[in-house]
């Protein structure tokens, strides 16, 4: 079961975790080295922002080891932007620079934003079919209106995982369409500010629920699932939690 189970954080990158995660004297370039010795996959949002450059991945592969899994954010100029062919080479480049991390680039994950709605779905199907059969992939949507039948089969049919979690948009979905689930839990920013390295908010009768959901869906599917800073305060908290909590 514990090869199938790649929970972490949305992040590692953090000077806020220093002495209540990472060690006192833990330099910002001994983060990742440091994160890996606690979990066995990360999920990267930097890359939202701008595409890692090879050097910057060849240091991820170097820190971690061989079993580790990075979760790679795709950039919202993809997302956010035009799907289809004028996107054609940034996806490209995208795609090749992750790709520098054989064996470790786990999903790569595309957020699409609340204004992407269904009457898009020529243009999304046809963006799915330019993506590269090897890669994993995940879709986060943030428009309820793609919550119907023919964008399930959509996904389904190209093996592609859909996001569920704790958000406004995904807290009641229950979804899945390949062999493997993604799960974010990304709390609420209104409660939380997640920039002073302790918990906030107790949430283990939450946690404690989504293990629960988790153990049985991991007898047939591989999990992954990243914590964000809004979701207690304390991400490495709550991913050490539902792991003990799921493999107890």
């Amino acid at each position: 079961m514990t090869n199938k189970l790649h929970i972490g954080t949305m992040g590692w990158s953090y000077n806020f975790w220093i002495n209540n995660f990472y060690p006192p004297n833990a330099k910002p370039e001994d983060f990742l080295q440091e994160y890996s010795k606690h979990f066995n996959t990360v999920e990267v949002n930097s890359s939202f922002y701008r595409v890692p450059n090879s050097i910057t991945i060849k240091n991820w592969d170097d820190q971690t080891k061989s079993n580790f899994l990075f979760s790679i954010k795709a950039p919202k100029k993809i997302t956010h932007g035009k799907l289809a062919e004028e996107n054609s080479d940034y996806l490209d480049f995208f795609l090749n620079n992750i790709s520098i991390l054989g064996s470790k680039l786990g999903p790569i994950l595309f957020q699409f934003p609340p204004s992407f709605k269904s009457e898009k779905f020529d243009s999304l199907k046809n963006f799915i079919s330019v993506l590269p059969k090897k890669y994993r992939i995940a879709f986060e949507i943030r428009n309820k209106s793609w919550f119907i039948d023919r964008f399930y089969q959509l996904l389904e049919e190209n093996k592609i995982a859909l996001v569920m979690g704790d958000s406004q948009w995904t807290t009641e979905l229950e979804k899945v369409t390949t062999d493997f689930i993604y799960f974010r839990w990304e709390g609420n920013r209104k409660e939380i500010k997640g920039n002073i390295g302790i918990v906030e908010k107790e949430r283990t009768s939450d946690t404690k629920i989504w293990a629960k959901k988790l153990q049985n869906l991991l007898n047939k599917l591989e999990v992954f699932g990243y914590f964000s800073k809004y979701y207690s305060g304390h991400p490495p908290t709550d991913a050490k939690q539902l792991i003990e909590l799921i493999l107890k």
